[in-house]
């Protein structure tokens, strides 16, 4: 069939796979060794939609704590670790998620901008069989800034176009987040908004033009009549 939708652009953490929680615990636990405290509720209502260096630069920023680039990049390291260790803990992706990848990725073509470190992604990827769908991932440390910031919908956009040889329509290609970090992101590089309801309610998704409670409630005919009006 003919379809109105060109592409589809995914965020990774809060909408492939469930693994805010464990970003926190980990951030909370790199923070809590420097006597640093993060509460859910702060990171949740502040920090979600940076990738890791601008959350401790963020932080940094906020509590008036310095945050030079070694110390960042020690507590990035140290973050990593920890996610790594609770990553082991078993499958972090959302119910529905790799029916609907698949079913995109049948369709048009897939990318995803994320704010994660790209071995994170590969890795989740690869044990759900569903790496080898996505055209092109633009991940942390891609861009030279992160969300809210276009660059990363903007380079993911670039890459996919080129990657699948036509000439995309940003108006037909739909972005799908969790954050309104990065629904202000993919709005600035002029891409349709999706919003699932993973990490917040529909009330905190300002700007997205459609929401769902996640990918398993997602259709490509909803995404068709989207991109159509």
């Amino acid at each position: 069939m003919t379809r109105t939708l060109q592409a589809i652009i995914f965020d990774f953490d809060g909408v492939i796979a469930n693994s805010e929680p464990l970003h926190y615990t980990a951030f909370r636990q790199a923070l809590d060794e420097d006597g640093i405290d993060l509460t859910a509720a702060d990171y949740y209502a502040h920090y979600l939609g940076y990738d890791d260096v601008g959350v401790f630069q963020a932080l940094g920023r906020d509590r008036g704590v310095p945050m030079g680039a070694a110390r960042v990049e020690a507590l990035v390291t140290r973050k990593g670790e920890r996610l790594q260790d609770l990553l082991q803990g078993g499958a972090v992706l959302f119910p529905g998620a790799v029916d609907f990848i698949r079913q995109a990725a049948a369709a048009v073509p897939i990318a995803i901008a994320s704010g994660a470190l790209r071995h994170e992604i590969d890795e989740i990827l690869q044990a759900a069989g569903v790496d080898s769908l996505f055209r092109t991932i633009v991940a942390s440390g891609d861009t030279a800034e992160s969300k809210p910031s276009p660059e990363p919908y903007r380079r993911a956009f670039e890459q996919l176009r080129a990657e699948a040889g036509v000439l995309l329509d940003p108006r037909r290609t739909v972005a799908i987040e969790d954050s309104r970090w990065g629904l202000e992101s993919a709005r600035g590089a002029g891409l349709r908004c999706v919003g699932v309801t993973n990490s917040y309610p529909a009330q905190a998704l300002g700007g997205a033009e459609l929401i769902a409670d996640g990918l398993g409630a997602l259709s490509l005919d909803a995404l068709d009549k989207l991109c159509e009006s």
